[in-house]
Formats: structure tokens, C-alpha cells, sequence
């Protein structure tokens, strides 16, 4: 067997000092850019949904909108994947998959995310148009094509499968393994 590295909860757990420690040899500047993350996770030869999806990921960490993430921002991330609410973690994918900022996902915008995770997790289980088919028909009951954060969040809660697709498909664990381990891992489940 390789060497074991600490698991997430287990980071979590170690004192602050040392974790920032770890964030400040990482990241000298103390703070990451969208050029450091792409760096990190490795983006060379992904499709530009891949790099795109990144990039959102990236501008929802980056909570004060000044184009870093800073260690505050990084602590405050992490939590909010690994010990957040259902609420908030379903707030935050809402956050994500709206791209374009108008307060509700459409068809297109949640297919662009599902194939961008795909492409990051090269995991091709069920094609995105499936997912997204699924979704809407359980979820989008006025058919508009569109969802509303309270659509979503009520649709999530009123569906276990739905809840636990999109648990599968947003596991970032793998991405925040990379980051503060400085190499790719398995998801943890």
C-alpha cells in the first residue's frame, strides 16, 4: 500500500495554526487565483465546460468577489461542503449551477454543470440530458423549464433520489483532495 493521507474531517480537526501553515505553502500569497486552482486540479487537455465549471466553482468560493480565494473564503468553502446543512449545501449547487446570475437554472445550465463534472471526474455513468430529463420532470411541476431557488430546494427535499443524484454529482471531495493534499485521490463517499 501508498502512503495514507488524512482525510478531509480529519484536516478539519487539526489545529487552525497548522492549517494555515499548510494554505500559506500552498499558497505564499496567501491567497489563490483562478489560474492557481486550474493549476491545482490539473485542467490541462479538459473540455471548456470543465474549465467553465471551475470557474464557477471558483467565483461561489470567492465570497467577497475580489477574484481570490483567501483562507477565510477557504475554511468557510470547505465547511460548508463537508459539514454545511442540506439547506445551505443546496443553496450553494443553486448558486453554482445559475450561471448566468437571473435567480433561477434552466435546462441548459444544469446540463453544462453535469457534463463539466463528468469531464473533471471523467465518470460517464448516466449522460447529463438523463439527469437533467429527471430532474425537471420531478421537480419543474409549472413546466417552465426554469427553477426557482424555492422550487429547488422544496423539489430536493421532496425527492430522496433527486437529493441523492445531486449529493453524487457534487461530491467535491475529490477537487478539495487535490488542493490540500497536491494530488488527485478516489472520492470519499
Amino acid at each position: 500500500m501508498g502512503a495514507a493521507y488524512p482525510t478531509l474531517d480529519d484536516i478539519l480537526e487539526e489545529d487552525m495554526h497548522h492549517w494555515y501553515t499548510k494554505f500559506m505553502k500552498e499558497s505564499p500569497s496567501g491567497l489563490i487565483t483562478l489560474f492557481e486552482l486550474r493549476t491545482m486540479l490539473d485542467m490541462n487537455g479538459m473540455t471548456e465546460e470543465a474549465s467553465s465549471y471551475v470557474e464557477q466553482v471558483f467565483l461561489t468560493f470567492d465570497m467577497d468577489g475580489d477574484g481570490y480565494i483567501d483562507f477565510v473564503e477557504y475554511i468557510a468553502a470547505i465547511s460548508l461542503l463537508l459539514k454545511g446543512e442540506i439547506n445551505q449545501k443546496l443553496k450553494w449547487y443553486f448558486k453554482l449551477f445559475d450561471q448566468d446570475g437571473n435567480g433561477k437554472i434552466d435546462k441548459e445550465e444544469l446540463e453544462t454543470i453535469f457534463k463539466a463534472i463528468q469531464d473533471i471526474t471523467r465518470s460517464y455513468d448516466i449522460p447529463p440530458e438523463e439527469i437533467v430529463t429527471l430532474i425537471y420532470e420531478k421537480i419543474d411541476v409549472h413546466g417552465e423549464g426554469e427553477l426557482t431557488l424555492e422550487e429547488f430546494i422544496s423539489g430536493a427535499h421532496e425527492h430522496p433520489d433527486i437529493m441523492d443524484m445531486l449529493g453524487k454529482m457534487m461530491d467535491l471531495t475529490n477537487v478539495l483532495e487535490i488542493i490540500l493534499n497536491g494530488q488527485p485521490k478516489r472520492a470519499i463517499i
